[in-house]
């Protein structure tokens, strides 16, 4: 059973300069989201007590990036290693008595059940005070070693850079997350000292003191995926890849149909219904729901979009921010829909702008249909009614609205209110000059000839 108490630290003051960015490395998103929320949402989910995250350079960017997320920042002034790190939580973890589990910022897809199975083996009889969270990935890189005695007891925690050549080719790699008693925490931490090649004071240092006290630290070992941590542009890429790839296979587990799977890219918060297809190329922001039964067709762009049972999108249309699509609505090729409400059955099917509208059930916008909706200080609004439909190439210059059953003739500039059932037509009148044309092409022909032209 898991503990009715824990709370968290999670360190995030690394200087992050193998990323050569100026937005702090635990912010830079994976699937549309920073890093260190991807975290904080699984641990909102499980109800830590209290949540610290450790800052240093950059603190400025991570604490507006932390408001309205309940958590406390402590400052890490001086970069003196993980455990050192770990010491600057001591006062916000003031007076609480539980476990402590220590995470970091760039590692942000440890799931809720590997840290509920710490938890779990923390409060377990044989009272290990401290549970390390291990990995064994394909490349170990230059993570540190646990070296296991008995069962998940560990022998001897080791960084690569102090580690002999046996010890290197330990498969089972420290991932640096750990769960421990506060308690005894903040005591142990006291006791690290910083004699390594880095002189830097090392969290892991805690589990060979922990033994000195007659303890028996054990580790559990997570996927490595849970494990991966962000250091370079290269490695946000590769783990971006392969979030991208369990998102793709979870997809299609629960029912979608992802024509080309890996050309499909997906946000942290993308949901899709069961039998809704997915060609190739299309590209998930943040904020979109589909329905069951809705098609995306091949090289659309769809974020902050809700689309319901039996829509149509694309090819290569943007859905924006805002646009809401009912129930067999059809939004086509080169169509953009921004803050735009199509009702049920509403087409727009070929290279229109529809921004700031609302557009009635079974209403059909015409190819090369603008809303004209920016005057360069303010948005407004273009209301359709249902069933109306209007022609090719028109502009409706909002604030307008156009009644129900209403026809706009092809090449409109509408700038008043159309009434249900009116037809409209704004237009210049065409005229005729018979034989015009060949006339001028005679006259440019003289020009040439002559060499005035």
């Amino acid at each position: 059973m898991t503990q009715a108490k824990f709370s968290v630290v999670i360190l995030a003051a690394g200087q992050g300069t193998r990323m050569r960015s100026d937005t702090h490395k635990v912010l830079h998103p994976i699937a549309g989201k920073p890093m260190l929320l991807h975290l904080l949402s699984t641990l909102e989910a499980m109800g830590a007590d209290r949540r610290v995250v450790v800052v240093g350079k950059g603190r400025e960017q991570l604490e507006r990036a932390l408001e309205g997320h309940g958590v406390v920042t402590a400052l890490q002034a001086e970069q003196k290693g993980t455990g050192h790190a770990v010491q600057m939580a001591d006062e916000a973890l003031n007076g609480f008595d539980g476990a402590v589990l220590i995470l970091y910022g760039d590692t942000p897809f440890v799931t809720r059940d590997t840290l509920t199975e710490m938890l779990d083996r923390l409060a377990a009889k044989d009272d290990p005070g401290v549970v390390v969270l291990a990995s064994s990935p394909a490349d170990g890189k230059t993570y540190g070693r646990v070296i296991l005695g008995d069962g998940d007891h560990i022998s001897k925690m080791v960084e690569y850079k102090d580690a002999n050549e046996a010890e290197r080719a330990v498969k089972l790699c420290n991932s640096g997350m750990m769960a421990v008693q506060s308690k005894d925490l903040f005591r142990w931490l006291a006791k690290v000292g910083n004699a390594n090649a880095a002189k830097e004071y090392y969290l892991p240092d805690i589990v060979m003191i922990a033994k000195e006290e007659g303890r028996a630290p054990v580790a559990i070992e997570g996927e490595a995926f849970e494990t991966a941590g962000v250091n370079s542009r290269a490695e946000l890429a590769a783990l971006e890849e392969d979030w991208q790839t369990r998102r793709r296979w979870q997809a299609l587990e629960q029912g979608a149909t992802l024509i080309d799977p890996e050309s499909v890219w997906f946000s942290a918060d993308t949901e899709l219904g069961r039998d809704c297809t997915i060609e190739p190329h299309v590209v998930f922001g943040p904020g979109v729901k589909i329905a069951d039964g809705a098609t995306i067709k091949a090289f659309s762009h769809i974020e902050g979009a809700i689309i319901s049972t039996g829509c149509v999108v694309g090819p290569f249309a943007r859905l924006r921010p805002g646009a809401v699509l009912g129930e067999g609505a059809k939004v086509g090729n080169f169509v953009e829909v921004k803050k735009a409400n199509l009702g049920k059955g509403a087409k727009a099917n070929h290279l229109s702008y529809i921004g700031d509208a609302n557009v009635g059930e079974n209403a059909n916008i015409g190819a090369g249909t603008i809303t004209c909706n920016y005057d360069g200080f303010g948005k407004y609004l273009t209301e359709i009614g249902p069933g109306a439909f209007i022609g090719s190439n028109s502009a409706l210059v909002a604030p307008v609205s156009i009644g129900a059953g209403a026809i706009i003739g092809a090449g409109s500039v509408v700038t008043k209110n159309v009434a249900a059932d009116e037809l409209a037509i704004a237009r210049g009148e065409q005229r005729g000059f018979a034989g015009w044309a060949a006339r001028f092409r005679a006259r440019q022909k003289a020009k040439k000839a002559s060499g005035t032209s």
